[in-house]
């Protein structure tokens, strides 16, 4: 099996085959975790991320999502929530040529410690926190042309409570952006299956001028989880910030 990495410098085709290797299931291991790691060592993409130094396999679903909307052009500002172990970072790094003279730049913020990313600024720190959005801001220079999240609850296991569970992220992912972002500027969140609930979507379509769901091919099929891309963040002016807070 093979994929595609658009890379910094263009497209590069890179290969690698399902080496279709059975994990034996130890004394201690469970039957479900053994069946976990057989998945990740016959993995493609798990391959792939190892041999191109990426920290997961995550790195090709922005990816890809990129490929198709194009919300990385080089020299933009992006602010990744939720960023480690950095897979997300590593990949906005390369589309925004961060490592380019007058290179974009890319800000990680996660709550845990995580290790530095070449190119990007990295940030242990509650984005909840009311200081987070400036401290954001600084970090980049100035607003974020995009803000990207691919933060996941751990699954329960009851796809009503999991689907809440990370409606809620999204939302307090949108919050943040709806702070942090410039004009004309893009924000990718992960989802489940049955897209955006009803209030969040219309807060979309009303703050961007154009909202999309996606599921990358380095998505699991299994998996439930999808993506909303929205585009050309319509900027809020204190006057219609006033009249949504009722003011």
């Amino acid at each position: 099996m093979s994929h595609g990495k658009k890379s910094a410098g263009g497209t590069r085709k890179t290969g690698s085959h399902m080496l279709n290797e059975r994990v034996k299931t130890a004394r201690r291991r469970t039957v479900s975790s053994t069946r976990w790691l057989e998945r990740q060592l016959n993995d493609p993409f798990v391959i792939e991320a190892k041999r191109l130094g990426y920290r997961s396999r995550a790195a090709f679903k922005l990816i890809q999502l990129d490929d198709r909307f194009h919300v990385l052009r080089p020299g933009r500002r992006g602010g990744d929530l939720g960023a480690a172990p950095g897979g997300w970072t590593q990949g906005a790094v390369e589309r925004v040529k961060a490592l380019a003279p007058n290179g974009g730049k890319v800000v990680g913020s996660d709550i845990l410690e995580w290790a530095p990313v070449a190119g990007a600024t990295v940030l242990t720190h509650d984005f909840l926190d009311d200081a987070a959005p400036a401290i954001l801001k600084e970090a980049l220079g100035g607003p974020a042309d995009v803000v990207l999240s691919d933060m996941a609850a751990p699954t329960t296991g009851h796809p009503p409570t999991d689907h809440a569970r990370i409606i809620h992220l999204c939302e307090i992912a949108l919050d943040f952006a709806l702070e942090v972002l410039a004009p004309g500027g893009a924000f990718v969140a992960k989802v489940f299956k049955g897209g955006t609930e009803r209030a969040l979507l219309d807060l979309l379509k009303k703050s961007f001028e154009q909202v999309r769901h996606a599921k990358p091919p380095a998505s699991r099929p299994e998996s439930a989880e999808t993506y909303v891309i929205a585009m050309g963040f319509r900027a809020r002016t204190p006057a219609s910030h006033d009249a949504g807070n009722g003011l």
